[in-house]
């Protein structure tokens, strides 16, 4: 077959196939022209999932009859001009391909009218290459895309839709995620005649919060935290869930660059790192979150449907998530200037939760252990450490704020701890609270004193890539700083002469591999850090102090003391909480008191 230029309308359906996957893609590159056009309001009104009817309807600015053809012209856009625009991209569509793409796969309409003119056009397109014409229409100051029949002219597109039911579910989760990141803007969804949401525009963070209550559940806003952090040209911002609402899914995690919403490994795995020592194994952390970069500091044009960007310094995004989510979660334990975490919101959630399993209940370890009571005589400075009688004349008096986990009242069944504050009634899981305030402090020992090295009685040699032994070359003083010495001994061969001594009887060849791999995937590795961690944790669980062991009132009041400036003093090791809060309130509701 000889070189030829291939029809328009082929084109278009080639592009239609890189933009348009389904129903939802529509309704994203719509939303966004929308949004790009400075609505304050749009309607989506879906019929059969999307197979029949897709209607977006905004209050934009419109769109001038002239140049009403000439928006379902390929690569025709209001949005850049040149390259430098491009570099510079803060709208959310660019291209130019979206509606030229809907157009070629569906029977469209496009209806427009500015501010200034005195009635709408309209313009149809039946998925040919005809060329098309404005006709006057009566429509409000704003712009209408109908689209119907879609895939109609490509069976083959057609067949591969699920059911009406799977496709809107789709669609829901992208109006969904746009209006998380457009609060001003106020959005309505029909389905079927149906309103599945109508949303105000949200201007004050309390409307914007009701809007993430909407979207995201109720239960996600209460137990999440507000972060607001800006440093190295870059800005965080967005509700963060607590470890102890973590999810089976990555279901409720969503991360806008700019506005945009991406799904990028970078950021993922940052915030997966962030959330290291206080998730459960398994589990799944839910965000909200928005960062602010230069925009000529990332390339949204990575891929035609713009859901993945690439950082030119992709490290410094990495670290910056990194560790501004990973101090804000080490903030997590009981203070006096914050609110006091509700792991379970009432005894009905806690029973509930314990019976989903979301909290696992924690067994006896069989392991003879040492006896850590007397840690307590020699707890951290600040924590103060009253004798019965000097808390129970504290709780009679009024409560001070420097304690916000009270003080103790009695122990239940050798478990729980049972102690009094100014909401209520606290309960703490005492083996997992010593549990974390043990690790931590191994931890800030080993940091101090640095890792140990040790020598191996047989060096392990390994086979690998030359990028591999390329990376291990250039970072070696890097690995000597984690407790490893490795030395290249040719080409694809290195060898490992000394480890850290806690991973003495760790699969060392398997962890070296895992390092490389995650350094030529993302500059950088936790894994021996992990690693060191993950027996540190182990340590501290041997170390702790065990169930059914008798606590005196001082000993209660220690452990409350030092949760209380211990970091992550919220979940054990193991992502478990190792408290909750009962109100008053509740504990009213439960006898029915003020009825």
């Amino acid at each position: 077959m000889p070189i030829q230029v291939l029809p328009s309308q082929l084109v278009n359906q080639i592009a239609a196939g890189e933009v348009i996957e389904r129903p939802a893609s529509v309704v994203k590159e719509l939303l966004e022209n929308s949004i790009d056009a400075g609505a304050q309001g749009v309607e989506v009104d879906i019929e059969q999932g999307g197979k029949q009817r897709i209607r977006v309807r905004d209050d934009g600015t419109g769109i001038q009859q002239a140049e009403l053809s000439l928006a379902l012209s390929r690569h025709a856009t209001s949005k850049i001009a040149s390259l430098q625009d491009l570099e510079q991209i803060s709208s959310l569509g660019f291209r130019g391909e979206a509606l030229p793409s809907i157009a070629s796969v569906s029977r469209l309409q496009l209806s427009s009218r500015t501010a200034s003119a005195d009635s709408g056009w309209t313009v149809r397109g039946d998925g040919s290459d005809q060329s098309l014409e404005t006709a006057p229409v009566a429509h409000t100051p704003g712009t209408t895309v109908d689209v119907r029949d879609l895939f109609f002219n490509t069976p083959a597109r057609r067949k591969f839709l699920r059911t009406e039911t799977t496709e809107f579910r789709h669609i829901e989760d992208v109006v969904r995620r746009i209006a998380l990141s457009c609060f001003p803007v106020a959005f309505r969804l029909q389905h079927n005649q149906r309103t599945v949401f109508h949303l105000p525009g949200a201007h004050t963070h309390e409307q914007q919060q009701r809007r993430v209550a909407e979207l995201c559940g109720k239960a996600f806003v209460e137990q999440a935290i507000y972060i607001q952090h800006a440093a190295a040209g870059l800005s965080l911002h967005g509700w963060v869930a607590q470890p102890t609402f973590s999810r089976s899914q990555a279901d409720l995690q969503f991360f806008y660059v700019n506005n945009r919403m991406v799904r990028d490994k970078l950021v993922s795995h940052a915030i997966r790192q962030a959330y290291q020592d206080v998730l459960f194994h398994g589990r799944h952390p839910a965000y909200v979150l928005f960062l602010e970069i230069d925009p000529a500091s990332v390339d949204v044009n990575a891929h035609p449907t713009k859901h993945e960007v690439r950082f030119r310094d992709s490290r410094l995004v990495h670290d910056y998530l990194f560790r501004t989510l990973h101090e804000a979660l080490a903030q997590l334990r009981p203070a006096s200037d914050q609110p006091l975490p509700q792991p379970a919101r009432s005894l009905d959630a806690l029973r509930l939760t314990t019976a989903k399993g979301e909290v696992p209940l924690q067994g006896r370890m069989s392991l003879g252990v040492q006896e850590q009571v007397s840690r307590y005589a020699a707890l951290h400075p600040q924590a103060a450490v009253l004798p019965f009688e000097s808390a129970a004349a504290a709780v009679a008096a009024p409560m001070p704020d420097e304690f916000p986990l009270g003080f103790a009242l009695a122990q239940l069944h050798g478990v729980y701890i049972l102690a009094q504050n100014r909401g209520g009634l606290v309960l703490v899981d005492m083996h997992a609270a010593h549990e974390r305030i043990t690790y931590e402090g191994l931890k800030s020992a080993e940091q101090g004193e640095g890792i140990r090295m040790q020598p191996l009685l047989v060096p392990v040699s390994l086979d690998v890539s030359q990028r591999e032994a390329d990376i291990c070359e250039r970072r070696q003083d890097w690995f000597a700083t984690l407790g490893f010495e490795i030395d290249r001994l040719g080409p694809e061969r290195v060898m490992v002469r000394q480890v850290p001594a806690l991973l003495r009887e760790a699969d060392v060849a398997t962890l070296v591999r895992d390092v490389l791999s995650d350094l030529l995937e993302h500059g950088r590795s936790h894994r021996i850090q992990d690693s060191v961690n993950e027996l540190l944790s182990t340590m501290a669980c041997h170390g702790s102090v065990r169930a059914n062991r008798r606590l005196g009132m001082e000993e209660m009041n220690a452990l409350l003391r030092e949760m209380e400036v211990t970091e992550r003093s919220g979940q054990c090791n193991h992502g478990r909480p190792t408290w909750v809060q009962i109100s008053l309130a509740e504990l009213d509701k439960l006898f029915q008191r003020g009825r």
